[in-house]
């Protein structure tokens, strides 16, 4: 199978399959969903949202965040991943939307990175999530479906040559659900360590599934 043809029968799959796909994260306004993000990183959405609604009552906006220190932040977010670095990136990240950005989310990617602790997939993220911005943010869960799917080959070895073949090959307005189908894919079916290819309703289509019906 050529790699476009695969690229049309798996977004096929996913429109009837997987109509509405959208981030698990909870979040009300854009800057909740930027905390959100930043401490999803390494970290299971369940997670997040099981400290988000405590820390985003006591900081309900960028200007209450900015003044507080990380060590208060840390209070409220000690049981996600990697707690010290992300209190001290949401203390810096406050502070530069309120003096920087008005308080405001950016909706440019270029901008959202700037902020302290925003890489490329983060802003990707909010981009597309909040301002509809054509992207494809690469987290674990993409780069492994897109390899196991035979999406990109395996030279395609960091996330961001990931998101450029994937960009190439899936139709712009499709690209940030496409993001949410390939990350929940890998969450729930295409899963790290035992993918349930057995139960895939995509396996006929895949390089990794076509391998296991050979066994």
């Amino acid at each position: 199978m050529k790699r476009q043809e695969r690229y049309d029968a798996i977004i096929a799959y996913f429109k009837e399959a997987m109509p509405t796909a959208e981030t698990e994260l909870e979040y009300t306004n854009p800057f909740e969903l930027l905390v959100a993000v930043i401490l999803s990183a390494q970290c299971t959405d369940k997670r997040v949202n099981m400290i988000t609604p405590a820390l985003f009552e006591a900081f309900p906006t960028a200007e209450v965040m900015a003044a507080a220190s990380p060590e208060l932040l840390f209070e409220y977010i000690r049981s996600v991943s990697y707690p010290n670095n992300k209190a001290k990136h949401l203390a810096a990240m406050a502070r530069m939307l309120v003096e920087d950005f008005d308080s405001v989310v950016p909706d440019r990617i270029e901008e959202l990175v700037k902020l302290p602790g925003v890489g490329r997939k983060t802003a990707n993220v909010v981009a597309s999530v909040i301002y509809d911005v054509p992207a494809m943010p690469v987290d674990t869960h993409v780069y492994r479906v897109s390899h196991r799917l035979g999406l990109v080959p395996s030279t395609a070895n960091t996330p961001l040559k990931v998101e450029r073949l994937l960009e190439r090959h899936i139709p712009r307005e499709l690209l940030s659900r496409a993001h949410h189908w390939l990350i929940l894919h890998g969450r729930y079916v295409c899963i790290a360590r035992s993918p349930k290819c057995m139960e895939c309703g995509i396996r006929s289509y895949c390089r990794h599934g076509e391998k296991v019906q050979t066994l």
